[in-house]
């Protein structure tokens, strides 16, 4: 009996430690703060999200006591220099603590007993966020192709899976993904170079596209779903790239030449009209409204010779009405905020889904905002008409690409805010008041070796309600054997 006792009891003190949650009892309070990674302290988050893992620096032995006003709260040791919460616990208590919030102490072993830090909190909201995201992974420099891919992230646990990955194309570039509603079975994106095409996934079928036309001043970049997805909104550019020998925003991307058409997947047809295809305007990064009658795009009065004039071209944001049954254009264009008369310019425009308001990237000049260190995300109230900062999301290093989530109550956006260098995605809640709460990064396994370890960056990230599973085999077979249907344009 003594000795089956005795291996009961090591096995018991095993299991504790091997789960972290070997209990102490804090003897000391620091009246000072402590550094995370990421910085998760005080941010507003859904209760399906991963686990908030925390890497701490210069510090050994440490644990973290995660406690609720409701539920049962639970420690974590730190090993190889972070906290690996348990999925299962971490899912409970955020689950029991929905609409309250959560206290977290981290307390460290000196002289002999366990000292606390100040603790901080988490929020939990009551609305869930889309189970996956959507987003490329690219290096840096676009010139560097020879990684690149469009992958997907289940935001309640760390399973990243490829959607598509460019060794499948002979190491072409992959742009321009696009889900229509966030639907993961129906969307679309580009590939550029070797096997040239759109590929077209709906309704269970892919279709590879070749979409120049004659009229149409290129192939379709920039993309967006009308909502009972027919149709997609594009633009048409003549882009080029440069790169600034001495400036902090590194590298410039201008068009010389810019329209907005929209296509029709039933017909294999673009269309489009005089107001959103002149040669005397630069129109680009078109977005469909929430209820599919308008179509919002960036406008700004041509300018040449680019790339000489690129700092003169501040883009406004317009509107023009679509009739999706008639697939009629309106008759004029409306200016929703005319940001060249302060100087500005605007990109990326992007309604809520429950239509209340609408997004876009504020910045200094040009259309191109993800090397502008200025770029902020701004928010129109399209009741009021009100125009204000998400200064609680925003940083000091340029906020660009952005997605809502199907409940309006979540934003998924790009910045550079980590290093300068790369673009990580955050996430941040937005109130009934549209105004945005403390963003958090995308959380990982472990962050600070992950983060520090991944020289590629976070681009064009997409909120999605599931999975999007497809075969890669058919999609190398459509991209190599296929030469893609050759698409029309109407007027």
């Amino acid at each position: 009996m003594k000795k089956f006792l005795l291996i009961y009891g090591l096995m018991t003190l095993f299991l504790l430690a091997s789960c972290g949650e070997r209990m102490i009892v804090v003897e000391q309070q620091l009246n000072e703060e402590i550094v995370i990674y990421p910085d998760y302290k005080e941010v507003t988050i859904p209760s399906n999200i991963a686990p908030l893992n925390i890497s701490l620096q210069n510090i050994d032995n440490a644990q973290l006591i995660i406690e609720g006003e409701k539920g049962e709260g639970f420690q974590v040791q730190l090993r190889k220099g972070y906290f690996d919460i348990p999925q299962q616990k971490w899912n409970q208590l955020l689950n029991d603590n929905k609409g309250q919030k959560i206290k977290l102490t981290i307390c460290k072993f000196v002289d002999g007993k366990w000292s606390a830090f100040t603790p901080f909190y988490i929020y939990i909201a009551q609305e869930p966020i889309d189970k996956y995201v959507a987003y490329r992974l690219i290096p840096p420099d676009y010139e560097l192709w020879n990684k690149m891919g469009i992958y997907q992230r289940n935001l309640e646990n760390f399973e990243e899976s490829a959607i598509y990955e460019n060794t499948i194309g002979d190491y072409n570039c992959a742009n321009c993904h696009s889900f229509q509603n966030g639907d993961p079975r129906h969307f679309m994106f580009h590939t550029r170079e070797t096997y040239p095409g759109t590929l077209v996934f709906k309704d269970g079928k892919i279709e590879k596209l070749n979409t120049k036309t004659d009229e149409t001043i290129s192939f379709l970049v920039y993309p967006y779903w009308h909502p009972n997805g027919r149709y997609i909104v594009f633009s048409v550019n003549s882009t080029r790239q440069a790169f600034h020998a001495n400036n902090l925003n590194r590298v410039e991307v201008y068009d010389s030449a810019s329209d907005v058409v929209v296509y029709d997947t039933e017909m294999h047809q673009v269309i489009s009209c005089d107001l959103i295809k002149a040669d005397s305007i630069f129109e680009t990064f078109p977005s469909f409204s929430a209820d599919g009658k308008s179509i919002y795009f960036c406008s700004a009065k041509a300018a040449n010779p680019m790339p000489f004039e690129y700092r003169n071209v501040h883009y406004d944001l317009c509107k023009i009405d679509f009739d999706a049954n008639t697939g009629a254009f309106g008759d004029k264009v409306d200016t929703l905020f005319h940001a060249s008369s302060i100087g500005k310019s605007v990109s990326l425009p992007r309604e809520s889904p429950d239509g209340k308001y609408l997004t876009f990237v504020l910045h200094q000049y040009g259309n191109f905002s993800i090397w502008h260190k200025d770029a902020d995300l701004h928010t129109i109230n399209l009741n009021t008409g009100d125009v204000f900062s998400m200064a609680e999301a925003n940083s000091g290093d340029v906020e660009s690409y952005h997605s809502w989530s199907r409940n309006s109550k979540w934003m998924v956006f790009s910045s550079r805010r980590d290093d300068g260098l790369y673009t990580r995605l955050y996430i941040c809640y937005i109130d009934e008041n549209g105004r945005a709460h403390k963003a958090f990064m995308l959380p990982q396994h472990n962050p600070k070796k992950y983060y520090q370890d991944l020289l590629l960056s976070y681009n064009i990230p997409e909120l999605i309600d599931e999975k999007v599973n497809v075969s890669k085999s058919q999609i190398e077979r459509k991209l190599k054997k296929e030469a893609g249907i050759t698409i029309t344009y109407k007027k």
